[in-house]
């Protein structure tokens, strides 16, 4: 049958401590104290929904074959266009073949789940061999409001196969309903939400349970043998309230990750997933179930693990891998909540050519440059003549993927005049293993922790915003490496 056959989650380097925020906002809303507590996952100011499932992506591809991937789908309520194919970007960016379907799943914060059903049922019925599934959200709460406390920003991809399946698909068991719990209209930017008390009551005290007996009777499940229960929930107290009702012990629920990162909206309930699935034992029958206009809920049964692979960083390696972000301020210039002066060279207008980056879209979105045939030279961008000056071979080139080699760092600055975000913007040029070399900008680092010969990876982030025309650009930047404990 089909299953998960790789997963992992992505957080995001930034934290910020809630307490930070109320000590900013707290004489707005005093009550907001109840839930200062822990810290959230804040993405950088070059981050977003689709570089984050990217990024959550590529952990979970490591030491698999993508060319086996017959389809990609994006679950996100923050997908940065309405009429582009967001998932197509993300496709490029992991460099899959264009043969591979593609698609978006969003409007609700349980997209994550019905996109999982969707590629699970696909592969089942022999539509599929492999199928990508990625979610991530980066949603804004207001300002002195509960919900800019609770929103943390974060991804998590799971690929689904029937073939070395770590999680076998049992059954689901679905609940769709118009319960408005919070929506944000067509031209807003931040969620509004209703009366906390009636959300809690008439919402995750009775769809979440529902959804979990929906599930257990249709398949005769014994909830005392599910290892684990994984459902969201905003409000601590209403999570273990859940517990209750369903009658499940403490170490049969799974942390809600509230503390460490907040809440992911459509990620949420499989970055859970992973984080579970990373913890359990072969046997553990696990159920997930999503929230936000009904319910999704899923049974798996563990039949495996991952094979060993010292890159793949998993949820336990982004949560471990982290930065404080001391500075309230600082995360509402990155969110653009406060404006802030660019500058006249922040203001330079450079319309994107959409031709131009069709033509060069494996360079620009997959990070590929070739490699000559004749002498092993890789070069980028790519070329029609080798640039080993005694090779010097014409059309003599094959596809050649830097994005998944290791570089160093082979020289860099810190410019205070380059317009950025976070100055000052830091950019040098990155030696790749197996050769090749070319200037990058340098992002989730300070000019202090930078140095030369350092090894860095690639990440895929967003190069620049174009607020007049509503266009989201991206490319790569480089990343130092650090040990993690």
């Amino acid at each position: 049958m089909a299953g998960i056959v790789s997963y992992s989650g992505y957080v995001p380097r930034y934290r910020l401590n809630r307490m930070a925020i109320f000590k900013a906002m707290g004489w707005f809303n005093p009550a907001n104290l109840a839930y200062a507590r822990g810290e959230k996952a804040v993405a950088n100011y070059d981050e977003d929904s689709i570089t984050m499932a990217t990024a959550a992506a590529i952990d979970c591809l490591k030491g698999f074959d993508r060319s086996d991937i017959d389809g990609l789908y994006f679950a996100s309520t923050t997908m940065p266009y309405k009429e582009r194919l967001n998932a197509g970007i993300i496709s490029a960016a992991l460099n899959l073949d264009e043969s591979a379907r593609a698609a978006d799943f969003s409007s609700a914060i349980k997209a994550g789940t019905t996109a999982l059903l969707a590629a699970l049922e696909s592969v089942d019925s022999k539509n599929a061999r492999k199928v990508m599934v990625c979610a991530a959200d980066s949603r804004l709460g207001k300002a002195g409001g509960m919900q800019e406390m609770a929103f943390g920003d974060g991804g998590a991809a799971l690929l689904v196969g029937d073939e070395d399946v770590v999680a076998e698909f049992k059954g689901s068991y679905s609940i769709t309903c118009d319960f408005v719990d919070h929506y944000r209209g067509d031209l807003a930017r931040f969620d509004r939400t209703w009366e906390e008390r009636w959300i809690r009551d008439e919402g995750y005290d009775k769809l979440i349970p529902a959804a979990v007996k929906g599930l257990v009777d249709r398949y005769g499940i014994k909830l005392g043998e599910v290892a684990k229960v994984i459902y969201p929930c905003v409000y601590a107290a209403e999570h273990q309230k859940i517990a209750k009702i369903l009658g499940l012990k403490p170490e049969a629920v799974q942390s809600p990750l509230l503390d460490e990162v907040g809440d992911t909206g459509a990620a949420h309930p499989l970055l859970m997933l992973a984080k579970a699935l990373d913890e359990a034992r072969i046997g553990d029958q696990l159920i997930v179930v999503s929230f936000g206009n009904g319910c999704d809920a899923l049974w798996f049964q563990v039949k495996g693990s991952l094979p060993p692979n010292k890159e793949r960083k998993g949820v336990a390696g982004f949560l471990a891998n982290k930065a404080e972000l001391t500075s309230y301020e600082k995360y509402t210039v990155f969110r653009s909540i406060i404006p802030v002066e660019i500058g006249g060279r922040g203001e330079q207008d450079m319309p994107t050519l959409f031709s131009v980056l069709w033509r060069n879209r494996k360079a620009v979105l997959g990070l590929t440059g070739s490699r000559c045939k004749k002498c092993g030279t890789p070069q980028f961008p790519p070329q029609r003549i080798c640039v080993n000056p005694e090779c010097r071979a014409i059309k003599q080139m094959e596809d050649y993927h830097f994005a998944s080699r290791a570089g160093k760092v082979f020289n860099y600055t810190g410019d205070m005049l380059a317009f950025s975000y976070d100055p000052p913007e830091i950019y040098g040029t990155v030696e790749f293993e197996g050769g090749g070399r070319y200037l990058f900008n340098f992002t989730d680092c300070d000019l202090k922790s930078v140095q030369v010969g350092m090894p860095v990876e690639m990440s895929f982030r967003k190069k620049m915003y174009d607020e007049r025309r509503g266009i989201h650009g991206y490319f790569w930047k480089a990343v130092p490496r650090k040990e993690v404990a």
